[in-house]
């Protein structure tokens, strides 16, 4: 049985579409356009969503859960 791969608040965002594309949906949904950007796919999922006006906290539970249910 494969495990979950869970993200956190401090992980890059290259690292979490790494581990599933379709995690792109919730950072698009958050106002995240830009995720080809060198420069986006470099920051942390907490500095994004500070750049962004969204909860880091919020948007991470909302990812994991996604994960959980694969």
């Amino acid at each position: 049985m494969a495990v979950a791969a869970f993200i956190t608040k401090d992980m890059i965002i290259s690292e979490i579409l790494e581990k599933d594309e379709g995690v792109a949906k919730f950072l698009l949904e958050s106002g995240m356009h830009c995720l080809g950007c060198p420069s986006a796919r470099g920051e942390t999922l907490e500095d994004a969503c500070e750049v962004h006006g969204a909860d880091a906290d919020l948007l991470t539970d909302k990812i994991n859960a996604y994960l959980a249910e694969k």
